[in-house]
């Protein structure tokens, strides 16, 4: 049995009014056997797209590269941006060493709440990823519900992606649930009326762009 722990303390930066939140990063992130291009900060993972959608939706010219420089450009955008990171998950176990939602067993949860506390200016929480089982919202109702005041997400919009509300300590904080940035969503991308739509009017356009398209509104 495999504990997958999170390598990465939350990164909040003062001024931040938004919070991505995902899950635990690909296992080689906590044993520390990072593959070439490989960055080692949150969603640093070369198979992951969250940081190339925000280079291309940012003109952020960022390297790709396991250095000390391609760390602090993102650290630098983020701060800029007033956006912080800090994934639901702490720990995990699997049985199977891979980067699956699906595998997690045994999973213990940061408390979200609290940090929400501590940092005031938070309004929008980024999940990557929507409400299936060990997704980051999933994860989120589940920490929702263990609160004793009892809070819950209230719908705001049922397009993709979906946006919720819940109101804590008379502050509301919105989340919005992104289409999830690794490779694995992109079949379900495929199968959308309107990545159908645009991919028919515009033949070079592809899941990057779409994600580019749907990540403007919420970045």
């Amino acid at each position: 049995m495999f504990f997958h722990t999170h390598p990465y303390e939350p990164f909040i930066p003062e001024n931040a009014t938004k919070l991505i939140v995902g899950t635990l990063p690909p296992p080689r992130f906590t044993t520390g056997e990072l593959k070439v291009n490989d960055v080692d900060f949150c969603y640093g993972s070369r198979d992951g797209l969250l940081w190339p959608v925000l280079d291309k939706l940012f003109d952020l010219d960022l390297k790709f590269e396991n250095t000390n420089e391609a760390i602090e450009q993102r650290k630098r955008f983020l701060i800029k941006r007033g956006i912080g990171i800090c994934d639901v998950v702490q720990s995990s176990q699997r049985d199977k060493i891979d980067a699956s939602d699906l595998g997690m067993e045994n999973v213990r949860l940061r408390n979200m709440t609290e940090i929400l506390r501590q940092h005031p200016k938070i309004d929008t929480l980024l999940f990557t990823g929507g409400n299936s089982k060990n997704g980051p919202e999933y994860f989120f109702r589940k920490h929702l519900k263990q609160h004793p005041e009892e809070i819950s997400l209230k719908g705001v919009s049922g397009e993709v992606p979906r946006i919720y509300q819940f109101l804590l300590e008379g502050r509301i904080i919105k989340t919005v649930s992104l289409t999830a940035p690794s490779g694995s969503a992109n079949r379900a991308i495929g199968s959308m009326k309107l990545y159908k739509t645009l991919k028919k009017k515009y033949p070079e356009f592809n899941t990057i762009d779409f994600r580019v398209l749907q990540y403007n509104g919420f970045f």
